[in-house]
This record gives structure tokens, C-alpha cells and sequence, in this order.
């Protein structure tokens, strides 16, 4: 046995399973943060929904955008 084997010789190594957030958190945050730094007139002109684009800039008043 080498010095460098520091694991017990019985323990096989586990798998490590994330849960379903530790995805889902990074890309909501992406997307929200495109949608915050996209600017409102141009989401709107693009021909976006109108729910969507009151969704954009509430989300954008929120976090102090002041759009």
C-alpha cells in the first residue's frame, strides 16, 4: 500500500447525485440576468408578448434597473 492511498481499503467510492436545483438555479439566473441587461424598448420592438415584456420590466424595476 502507497502513502499516497489514504482511503480505508473497504470503502468503494460513492457517486455524488446534485439535486434538481443546483441546475436549475444557474440557468434561471442566466436567463433572468439576459432578460435584465436586454434593453425594454428592443425586447419590445422584437415583437415580444406583452406579458413577457411586463415581466422583463418588472423584474428590471426590481433589481433597481430603472428602466
Amino acid at each position: 500500500m502507497s502513502a499516497a492511498d489514504t482511503r480505508p481499503a473497504g470503502k468503494a467510492a460513492r457517486s455524488v447525485r446534485l439535486p434538481w436545483w443546483a441546475l436549475a438555479l444557474p440557468v434561471v439566473s442566466f436567463v433572468t440576468l439576459l432578460f435584465v441587461f436586454t434593453p425594454a424598448a428592443r425586447a419590445e420592438a422584437a415583437g415580444a408578448p406583452p406579458a413577457l415584456a411586463s415581466l422583463v420590466h418588472v423584474l428590471a424595476r426590481l433589481l433597481g434597473a430603472g428602466v
